[in-house]
């Protein structure tokens, strides 16, 4: 009779091997005993867990060398080929790389100078993949398709920037065209909230929601509509762009030519700006984190943003009527100092009779989610593929 487990034990077991694989996605391929220096586990229970989910299909192992000894490699399986999302925000680069399975095998990401410049961004990016999959001890050629999103809206039919002046600098780059130069493979392109909608569609807190508002708020805001488990875009891929529908008419000029749009006032620089009389020069992660600590002025800014982007959601929603919205973004680790506000602004102008109510979700996943979902999309949109 086989030895009875404990259910404490099993879920040692199951934790141990949720550190082993999170160790890797995070750093890349790493031998059992580097495995054990990362995670703080003995060696003999990683050789045991290692063994267990080789068996299970999930790691791979092959022979190395390290420090003129052999030793084993070890790394995530990949099934059938590769996805890689990436994700061009106005602070951040970030990397994902999926495979069929949508099993994500590594993510990495480095931070960007404001008013990064397309084509030392682009090198980059190129740059940051080679490495990625190389850290997963993967070929070049395994990749199938690659998604970048980026935070400007998107003609998805011309697979292009949808509207000019949105991204300085980046009016006529084809980004399509500098990524086929450097993978030969299918290449996309979309926008940042629809990436992280169908992330949290296929992985998040969406999953069981066929009709939902996804909500990005943080340095600006934007938006994407899920209808009938698919992603809305319109007629030239500008659905739900909410950063830039009216908050003040005589507003300051927004970088779409418009005036007094919602963007203008809960970017991060308007946002920081309120605070520098009083707190000086200090970031959007800065302003969070004295949130967080109780800073009044701090809360104030925050909750004041969550009530203008909570107006216009609400407008969305009248005409969209999702079942939930899902909030992600940086304003959202601000959490209930940012989501209650935002909450009580959207109900005040819903339907008050309504018989349902609009539920508001947070995202667990509120600042990766983007490049996660560039790469879970670019697998469905590979050539040959149905997942």
């Amino acid at each position: 009779m086989a030895p009875h487990i404990s259910g404490s034990q099993s879920s040692l077991r199951e934790a141990n091997k949720a550190l082993l694989s999170d160790a890797i996605t995070k750093y890349g391929a790493m031998t059992q005993v580097e495995l054990a220096e990362n995670t703080g586990l003995s060696t003999a229970t990683v050789s045991i867990l290692v063994r267990q989910l080789v068996d299970d299909g999930l790691f791979t192992t092959t022979d190395t060398v390290r420090s003129g000894r052999r030793a084993t490699l070890v790394s995530i399986a990949r099934k059938m080929g590769i996805g890689v999302g990436v994700a061009i925000e106005r602070h951040s680069l970030s990397i994902c790389v999926t495979d069929f399975s949508l099993t994500v095998l590594a993510e990495h990401s480095m931070p960007l100078a404001f008013g990064h410049k397309p084509d030392s961004t682009l090198i980059q990016a190129a740059r940051l993949i080679h490495e990625t999959i190389d850290s997963i001890g993967a070929q070049i050629d395994e990749i199938a398709s690659i998604m970048v999103a980026i935070a400007a809206p998107v003609d998805w039919k011309h697979q292009q920037i949808g509207v000019r002046r949105i991204l300085p600098d980046w009016d006529d780059i084809d980004v399509v065209a500098h990524f086929k130069n450097s993978f030969h493979c299918a290449i996309f392109i979309d926008n940042d909230a629809n990436a992280a909608a169908i992330a949290e569609h296929k992985q998040g807190v969406a999953a069981n929601l066929s009709n939902f508002l996804y909500v990005h708020a943080g340095d600006g805001v934007g938006s994407a509509m899920f209808i009938n488990n698919d992603i809305y875009r319109g007629s030239m891929g500008l659905a739900g762009e909410i950063g830039h529908v009216q908050v003040d008419p005589f507003g300051d000029i927004c970088v779409c030519g418009n005036r007094g749009c919602l963007d203008t006032v809960v970017s991060e620089q308007r946002l920081t700006q309120v605070l520098s009389f009083t707190h000086g020069s200090i970031t959007l992660d800065d302003l969070i984190q004295g949130a967080l600590n109780s800073d009044a002025g701090c809360r104030r800014v925050i909750s004041d943003a969550a009530v203008r982007i909570g107006t216009v959601v609400a407008q969305t929603c009248i005409s969209m009527d999702p079942q939930s919205i899902v909030v992600g973004g940086t304003l959202t680790k601000a959490r209930d100092i940012f989501l209650e506000p935002l909450q009580q602004s959207v109900q005040r102008l819903l339907f008050p009779d309504a018989v349902a109510p609009i539920r508001i979700i947070s995202s667990d996943n509120p600042e990766n989610n983007v490049a996660l979902g560039a790469a879970l999309a670019s697998i469905e949109l590979a050539p040959s593929v149905s997942i």
